[in-house]
Formats: C-alpha cells, structure tokens, sequence
C-alpha cells in the first residue's frame, strides 16, 4: 500500500495530521486509509491530529456511526486511536467513542493533544 502521508513519531505513537482544507468526507478517507497503513506497518498507537480542519459543521449522530465503524474496521482490534479535534466537533455523550467500542475498537477523542498521547500511553 503506498503510503498516505508519513507519519510523525512521538515515543512510539505514530502521529497522522489531516491537512486543513480537507472536507468530512475526505477526512475520514485520509483517517481511514492512515489507520490501516498504521496498522500493516505494525503500528498500535495513532493520535490522529485533526484540529486543522473547520470548514464544516460538527458531524451528526449517523456520521459519526459510519466514521467511528470504519476506522473500527481498519483497526481491526490492533491500532488504538486518539483523535484531536476542535472542542465543538466533539459529541458530549462520546458517541464515537461508544460506536468504536461496540465495534471492538480501542479509541477516544480530544481537545488537547498532550491529553490524547497520555491516554495513549496509558493503553497496553
């Protein structure tokens, strides 16, 4: 698979950034594909910093099912994810979150990257 973007390495958590004009859609593409790169390469940490991006509204509950199933799937139960976000893209109750767990996925949101890489480093 060719490589989507290089990844940054902090203590052993790859980093993916999405580039700042991407619309929903092609972030959670660019996510998608990075996950599963993460994953061929045996990778099993990835903060995925989408903070850039902003030129949509917060995703509604049946985009946030489908982004959370699909960088489940890619995943597959071997990559743990934390995602950076601008406060106001993140649901309240987490619901991401609990679609991803539902789907076996090991993952969480944030505001804060710092807090991302510490919960990171808190997974086996």
């Amino acid at each position: 698979m060719p490589q989507t973007q290089p990844f940054d390495m902090l203590d052993g958590i790859a980093v993916f950034r999405v580039g700042r004009r991407a619309s929903l859609d092609e972030a959670i593409g660019a996510v998608t594909l990075a996950i599963s790169e993460a994953r061929e390469r045996g990778l099993r940490k990835l903060m995925v910093d989408a903070s850039a991006i902003g030129d949509f509204q917060p995703p509604g509950v049946g985009a946030r099912h489908y982004l959370a199933r699909q960088w489940s799937m890619a995943a597959g139960g071997v990559v743990q994810l934390a995602v950076v976000v601008r406060p106001e893209m993140i649901d309240p109750q987490k619901f991401g979150v609990m679609v991803a767990a539902n789907f076996g996925a090991s993952a969480n949101v944030f505001a804060d990257p710092a807090e991302a890489v510490a919960w990171l480093r808190t997974q086996p």
